[in-house]
């Protein structure tokens, strides 16, 4: 009956024999949900107040930190075709292990012999040095030579010249005298011829006067004609010293260049030797590449070429090998407007593909299967899919990931920001805020 009018007839009918207005008119079922509204309300407003960890939410991969550890591309250096396989996918194979063999493509390396004969050639080319080192030393002994001839013939030289200038002050002292000879001569002829004129000598003195005059002339040009003998012969001992000089000279010039052009050509046959002894290591080099080898112990994941008689280039990928050791990461991105409230150190929680987990964002605490990790290293430019990479290590101080993870298995995680009322995250979300700023992140 609904009571909506100012008319009051409820007391004139009689209510308890009706059960169902008898049930509405108690009024039961509406104070038990206004109890249940305001006890639902307390809890609410309960736990608005209770402590929620911010946090950032992103999807990730498994990868590792180190270069080396990461899958690694195998890659043929030569050319070639596949002779042999000795491995398979998903072999584990050990460090410097064989895993196929090349056969030679390029008809520059067909010879069988090719190493021997290229060994020949630089032995040949280390004699040919050899000898044009021993002939440089010939030369040099014969400068020596003619430098130790030329010395003695100078010196021979020189003794006949101090012998000649001897003999021209000789010379020269024999003129002097014959001179005064003749001067002596004349006078004496002169006082005779006087005499005679005044007729005291006789004609026969006169005479012998003029004979001995003459013969004293003579002697005096005898003298005068050795001493210039002497002296031309000084001077030509001089000239032939000076010729003496310049043939010896002339000869060590040309000895000189003889020694030049003799290390000319073994420069040349040197830079021969060098370019036959780099092919002979080239050669040497590349018959060990036809194996191809481990360069890591690891699993082999994927070959890309097969069979046999296939032809592989030179730089060509030929497997990828993934190394056994690796120490496990997680590579995540963040968005920009996340980035700053990031710093290295901060706490992450990680779920792993493949392990069950039981996941409260707003308290880590509370969750089950999550492993813990810390933020490592983050990039310094933004990626292509304009957010920022960011590298996560294991954490010491949390209980060990687990060993069966695979590089390259998916990972959600949670990097663990500051504790704050739930009320003020609802409060921040709908507004469109960013988290709060770490104290250490401020630090940072």
């Amino acid at each position: 009956m609904l009571n909506i009018s100012k008319n009051k007839v409820y007391h004139s009918v009689l209510i308890k024999n009706y059960d169902t207005l008898n049930t509405v008119l108690a009024k039961k079922s509406s104070k038990v949900l206004r109890r249940m509204i305001i006890i639902f309300l307390l809890i609410i407003l309960c736990l608005v107040f209770l402590p929620w960890t911010q946090n950032v939410r992103s999807n990730g991969v498994i990868t590792t930190l180190k270069p080396d550890q990461k899958p690694q591309s195998i890659n043929s250096i030569i050319g070639g075709q596949i002779e042999h396989w000795f491995v398979q996918e998903g072999d584990f194979v050990n460090k410097g292990d064989t895993i196929l063999k090349l056969s030679e493509v390029k008809d520059a390396y067909f010879d069988s012999e090719l190493l021997d004969r290229t060994k020949n050639q630089v032995d040949l080319k280390k004699e040919s040095v050899k000898n044009y080192g021993d002939k440089i030393d010939v030369q040099d002994n014969q400068i020596n030579l003619l430098s130790k001839e030329k010395t003695l013939k100078l010196s021979l030289l020189d003794n006949k010249i101090i012998q000649t200038e001897l003999k021209v002050q000789n010379d020269s002292i024999n003129y002097e005298t014959a001179q005064v000879n003749n001067n002596i001569a004349k006078n004496q002829f002169n006082r005779t011829d006087s005499l005679y004129a005044q007729g005291l000598k006789s004609k026969v003195d006169l005479e012998e006067k003029r004979m001995k005059l003459q013969k004293t002339f003579g002697y005096e040009i005898e003298a005068r004609n050795k001493w210039m003998n002497s002296k031309n012969q000084s001077l030509g001992l001089r000239i032939e010293k000076n010729n003496v000089i310049v043939k010896y000279q002339n000869d060590v010039n040309k000895m000189e260049s003889d020694i030049i052009s003799t290390m000319s050509q073994k420069l040349d046959v040197e830079s021969n030797l060098n370019k036959l002894e780099n092919t002979y290591s080239n050669y040497n080099f590349r018959n060990g590449l036809y194996y191809v080898t481990a360069l890591k112990s690891g699993y082999i994941t994927k070959i890309t070429k097969s069979g046999i008689g296939e032809i592989v280039k030179e730089g060509q990928e030929i497997l990828t090998l993934m190394p056994s050791d690796y120490d496990l990461a997680v590579e995540m991105y963040v968005r920009p407007i996340d980035l700053p409230i990031i710093h290295i150190g901060a706490e992450v929680r990680i779920q792993f593909d493949g392990w069950p987990a039981i996941v409260f964002s707003g308290w880590p605490n509370s969750s089950y299967g999550t492993f813990g990790g810390r933020v490592y290293a983050i990039d310094q430019f933004i990626g292509e899919n304009g957010m920022y990479r960011i590298l996560i290590e294991p954490s010491e101080e949390d209980k060990p990931w687990p060993e069966a993870l695979r590089f390259g298995s998916g990972a959600s995680n949670l990097v663990l920001l500051e504790d704050v009322p739930i009320w003020y995250e609802l409060w921040r979300n709908i507004n469109g805020f960013p988290p709060e700023y770490y104290t250490a992140g401020k630090q940072k």
